[in-house]
């Protein structure tokens, strides 16, 4: 290893120029990354490689020693996840490495052992970068899915003022454990905000209500009265109230609706409040009118 070292450090610039050059044949992306970043982050690995391998060792991601490495093939691994890069274009950039290194050693090497000594041992070396970067890019990967996920579904689950301390929350797609709880913090959440006193629970655009959409519904509605808030379940539809009564699920507890607007209504009067139409307020007022200019 203190062989392959000593070539890389006397042949570094050579190594790093015909590293680039492949890198920008295959499958360097200049509509991703420029060529300068590039540039960068290969310089940057080369030399972190070199400075472990002088210690002697192979690679070994647990060592001290190669933790600059493993730290810039993190941040490799991430920006190219994030980015957009495929597995493997990011496995290639370490990957591509092996030819320069190769004909460095052809050209150094003595003999024809010496070729073959130092070849497996720059590949064993390369290969295990490759991996390691692999593995790093996968995680990166299932994290940027991950957040995007809990992005969509705070997205999915908007709650809606509908009036003073009236809120909705229409519910679209399929209901799950996750989904619910983002479901159940956002509602809470904005109850104690504004100070709700009526939650309305739109499901016309579940699909299917089964046992566990039913125990999920079930579940906010509990939460939510503990913050002090009567909740309403509207978008049940013919299909969805069989289902329910097939299903043995008890939501006599539970004031439901057909519609939206009917859930409006019974909020308004649970306040209250009371929508009149505007010729019947005008009625009104010439009748006071009128009341007014007799007296």
């Amino acid at each position: 290893m203190k062989e392959i070292a000593e070539l890389l450090r006397k042949h570094e610039s050579e190594i790093l120029s015909q590293w680039l050059n492949d890198l920008s044949a295959s499958t360097r992306r200049g509509d991703l990354m420029s060529e300068k970043d590039v540039k960068s982050q290969a310089s940057q690995l080369l030399k972190s490689v070199t400075a472990a391998v002088q210690l002697g060792s192979g690679f070994d991601p647990r060592a001290a020693q190669w933790k600059p490495v493993t730290e810039l093939l993190d941040e490799v691994s991430r920006s190219r996840a994030v980015q957009g890069y495929s597995p493997s274009e990011t496995a290639t950039f370490v990957f591509t490495v092996k030819k320069p290194i190769f004909l460095v050693i052809r050209n150094e090497a003595k003999d024809a052992n010496q070729v073959a000594d130092l070849s497996w041992s720059a590949t064993e070396l390369v290969d295990r970068l490759g991996l390691y970067t692999t593995e790093s890019y996968q995680k990166a990967r299932e994290q940027v899915i991950m957040r995007q996920q809990q992005d969509l579904l705070e997205l999915s689950t908007p709650v809606v003022k509908l009036w003073d301390r009236v809120l909705a929350l229409p519910l679209i797609g399929t209901l799950d454990s996750q989904r619910t709880q983002v479901v159940m913090e956002t509602l809470l959440q904005q109850i104690v905000q504004d100070g709700a006193e009526v939650a309305i629970i739109d499901i016309t655009g579940v699909p299917t209500v089964d046992t566990l959409v039913a125990q999920h519904l079930l579940k906010t509605v509990t939460a939510a009265r503990l913050m002090g808030a009567d909740c309403i379940i509207s978008g049940i539809r013919p299909s969805t109230a069989q289902t329910i009564v097939h299903l043995g699920v008890d939501l006599q507890d539970v004031m439901t609706k057909a519609t939206l607007a009917d859930a409006f209504r019974v909020a308004l009067r649970r306040m209250g409040l009371r929508v009149a139409a505007r010729k019947e307020q005008d009625s009104r007022k010439l009748t006071n009118s009128d009341s007014a200019a007799k007296d």
